[in-house]
């Protein structure tokens, strides 16, 4: 009446890192994406040196002239953390990014303004670290030969 029913270890477990991967990959799309979407936001007004950019680093002491390499470089970042491939590249993003961030939340607070004005700063770098933390998980789950973890050892020694 009933049959029983032989499942293979190997196979369910490879069935459930195909499970864990796509969690893993829509994990990181909608972070990087929240992310990526929020950069780019804060990234066009600076691009057109637009005047509430300008004012907005007037306020904290620094020259307009910064407001369009800021912006450029943002955009940069932003589309390499979107592109696919290039894990060095992705790596140097999150990190420009990041610094871009923590500059601005410690500029903002060391101007004397108010905590409500810097405060909200903790979203765009939580989502940072959400995404790049997803990143490197998706990596290790795919064992990417490209991954910077495993390209590191692929240089000569110099010793």
């Amino acid at each position: 009446m009933f049959q029983q029913i032989t499942v293979n270890p190997a196979c369910s477990r490879q069935a459930l890192n195909v499970i864990k991967m796509k969690k893993t990959k829509i994990l990181y799309w909608i972070f990087t994406s929240l992310f990526a979407l929020l950069m780019l936001g804060s990234a066009i007004p600076d691009v057109f040196s637009a005047q509430i950019a300008v004012e907005g680093f007037a306020k904290i002491g620094l020259p307009a002239y910064l407001v369009p390499f800021v912006g450029i470089a943002k955009t940069l970042g932003v589309i390499a953390i979107l592109v696919p491939g290039y894990p060095r590249l992705k790596e140097w993003a999150y990190a420009g990014l990041v610094f871009d961030l923590i500059g601005a939340t410690y500029s903002i607070a060391a101007s004397g303004q108010p905590a409500e004005s810097w405060a909200f700063m903790v979203l765009p770098l939580a989502l940072a670290f959400t995404s790049y933390y997803f990143y490197q998980r998706k990596l290790r789950l795919v064992g990417s030969k490209d991954s910077v973890a495993n390209s590191v050892g692929s240089y000569p020694s110099l010793g």
